[in-house]
């Protein structure tokens, strides 16, 4: 047996990186380039995220072994006004989150902003669980979003929970290109 293969048989935890400081998603790209250096596959596929031309939308196109599906609509959703429109696109890209995860394709598998659309009800935090649960075996799984519901938290390997001590937002900087965008 070689070192790959030793190193896909160790994968197979849950990970979540939740709470309300900044990094989820940085932590998780992270993660995806380490993976990616050990010669493993990785999948992104990002909730409520539209293809923004954004440095990981950019990179992702330029890395072998490397696939990022920004699923979201072109707006924002409104937690506060959430609609049927809202629920579908999570619905719809939960489907093709259990399908490419069921395909065995790839080693590394991130959920990027997962826990919000569970948090705002857009999925049913069980559904995601049973997905989680007959995965095949040996994928690693990354759940991102604030909002982790309890029942996440709960079934994970590993939990994170960045917590904002202090932001440039508080100053008025906003999003900087390459940097949070």
């Amino acid at each position: 047996m070689n070192a790959e293969n030793d190193v896909k048989n160790e994968l197979g935890l849950v990970h979540v990186y939740t709470g309300n400081g900044k990094g989820k998603t940085t932590a998780a790209l992270g993660l995806s380039l380490r993976a990616l250096g050990g010669g493993l596959s990785v999948a992104m596929v990002q909730f409520m995220k539209p293809d923004q031309g954004s440095g990981e939308y950019v990179m992702a196109k330029k890395l072998d072994n490397f696939t990022l599906m920004p699923l979201g609509l072109p707006h924002l959703v409104d937690p506060k006004n959430i609609t049927d429109e809202d629920r579908k696109a999570a619905h719809d890209a939960l489907l093709i989150v259990k399908e490419m995860l069921y395909s065995g394709r790839y080693d590394l598998f991130i959920i990027d902003e997962i826990n919000v659309a569970m948090g705002w009800k857009l999925i049913d935090v069980s559904n995601v669980i049973d997905i989680l649960k007959k995965r095949p075996k040996n994928i690693e799984v990354v759940l991102t979003g604030r909002y982790a519901p309890d029942e996440i938290i709960e079934f994970a390997d590993l939990v994170t929970e960045m917590k904002c001590i202090k932001h440039p937002y508080d100053k008025g900087i906003g999003p900087r290109k390459c940097i949070e965008s």
